[in-house]
């Protein structure tokens, strides 16, 4: 053998060990890692929401939809959604408990769930959709009971909790297409959501509460705190026009169907004009044919402000923005089920940011609405 080859097979060696010495130990740390994560197994209706719900919590490693409290095998979706196999629909969250605990996680489960329905979860009806917990030990079981027992002292719902304690016994995936299925299914997904009535409720039961809920960041940081601050009178003449100074700080109205974004069909959110707080969702926004920007909720009912308008002959509810008090126009009671409600808005006090500049434009936190 000449001595470039030999060289050259010493070489291959040397690379060889250390790729295989590198793969042995990130397996090792993976294992490692891995033994120290914990599951828990949850029941609270649909399972796309529950799921979808957990996977923003802090700490949780991953979430898993499918089926426990049942006897038969691999059940699939069509037999327990029939309701007679006992199963209901589950999830299974993978959790680092050194960064947050089981009672934590008991705590989310409150805040997505009706605790008092004994038959089914919001509009999904029957045994198949009613909440759980499934205990894997006694150190659970008696976490879950005392958070039962708190949570019935506490005076929050006039029905006792019917959230079943379950010793858990198995747990079987649900079929690929209902995984993550909030991300797959966007658009259906948030149409499901709303329909539902979930989220109105929770907002009625929880309120300015439900929105502290420990949740992840695409940068493991805290929420966005940005301020959103009105200008001077004098600096807003410069940089609104006179049509957005009149809606803005006048209490004006713009002409119907002769506005920016009365159909507008793009994706993305709309924000305060004067202060640039967001406001409204295109996936709220809906087409009430009265030719200005309607949207069935707010991004986030804390975002807006309701006063009494008498300037007709008859009281109407106006809606302002929250931190810059610009006046946006008129909430009425004939918009979409299940809230019933129609956010008639100016055009003029709204500017529109596309989903695809949301994070250029310092709205990043927005961008998972439509993930």
């Amino acid at each position: 053998m000449k001595p470039f080859k030999k060289i050259s097979f010493f070489i291959v060696a040397i690379i060889a060990f250390l790729v295989a010495t590198f793969l042995t130990m990130s397996v090792t740390v993976s294992a490692n890692t891995s033994q120290s994560y914990k599951k828990a197994y949850f029941a609270g209706g649909c399972f796309w929401c529950v799921e979808s719900h957990y996977e923003k919590v802090s700490g949780v490693i991953e979430v898993i939809s499918g089926y426990s409290g049942g006897r038969i095998k691999n059940p699939t979706y069509k037999q327990v959604a029939s309701g007679k196999t006992h199963y209901i629909e589950s999830v299974e969250v993978i959790y680092d408990p050194t960064k947050i605990s089981y009672n934590d996680l008991l705590v989310e489960l409150w805040h997505l769930i009706d605790p008092t329905d004994i038959d089914g979860s919001f509009v999904d009806r029957g045994k198949q959709y009613r909440s759980a917990i499934f205990y894997t030990d006694e150190t659970e079981k008696h976490l879950a009971e005392t958070s039962i027992a708190e949570l019935n002292q506490s005076g929050r719902y006039n029905k006792p909790i019917a959230t079943e304690l379950i010793p858990f016994n198995t747990f079987y995936k649900a079929e690929e297409y209902h995984q993550n299925y909030s991300k797959k299914n966007p658009i259906r997904y948030k149409y499901y959501r709303y329909r539902s009535g979930r989220d109105q409720y929770l907002e009625k039961f929880w309120g300015d509460d439900l929105h502290k809920r420990s949740t992840k960041t695409t940068n493991n940081s805290t929420e966005n705190k940005r301020e959103y601050m009105k200008p001077s009178d004098e600096e807003l003449k410069q940089t609104l026009t006179d049509l957005q100074y009149e809606v803005t700080q006048k209490e004006g109205t713009e002409r119907p169907f002769k506005n920016t974004y009365w159909d507008n069909k793009q994706a993305g959110i709309y924000v305060d004009i004067v202060s640039g707080e967001p406001l409204f969702s295109s996936l709220d926004k809906y087409d009430s044919k009265t030719g200005w920007p309607s949207f069935s909720q707010p991004i986030e009912k804390k975002s807006l402000t309701e006063k009494v308008d008498k300037h007709l002959f008859y009281s109407r509810t106006e809606v302002r923005s929250k931190q810059a008090d610009s006046h946006l126009g008129h909430l009425f009671t004939d918009g979409p089920q299940p809230s019933g409600l129609r956010y008639c808005i100016n055009s003029a006090s709204l500017k529109f940011i596309p989903q695809n500049e949301l994070t250029e434009q310092g709205y990043e936190q927005y961008t998972t609405l439509f993930e």
